[in-house]
């Protein structure tokens, strides 16, 4: 008996698993690929004609620091960020950006959107991303 509940959960991790991986595929239809490479849907709101998705970015360490020493310092404040509208509903992304303490500096330190962006091809649509994000730099 107990084999056998430990083989459902274990089909019931497996199918969460892929259920997750294809809510990855979706998102990614969704967003701009920037925000699915860099942050993490964590929660999301639905109204009559409005959505509101919750994104928190992912602790990858800026490439520009990879030769430093970062710990984690947890996030700045949320900022909103109006999307194009997905089916008759206005979108509203709230987005939490990472900091990170250099201990080689002593300086608190952020990814910085533009070398993201650097060499990419970068669309209208990413421009004013970058823009309204980076508005909010301590």
């Amino acid at each position: 008996m107990l084999w056998g509940n430990i083989k459902k959960g274990i089909f019931v991790f497996q199918k969460h698993i892929e259920m997750q991986d294809s809510f990855s595929e979706l998102i990614k239809l969704l967003l701009p690929e920037i925000i699915v490479e860099y942050f993490e849907l964590t929660s999301y709101q639905k109204g009559e004609e409005i959505l509101h998705l919750y994104l928190k970015e992912i602790n990858s360490i800026p490439k520009e620091y990879r030769n430093s020493k970062l710990s984690s310092k947890g996030f700045f404040e949320a900022i909103t960020v109006q999307d194009f509208p997905i089916r008759g509903h206005q979108v509203y992304l709230h987005i939490t950006r990472r900091r990170w303490l250099n201990e080689d500096s002593g300086q608190v330190v952020f990814r910085d959107w533009n070398l993201v962006a650097d060499g990419t091809r970068v669309t209208q649509e990413f421009a004013s991303f970058l823009k309204e994000i980076n508005r909010f730099q301590a």
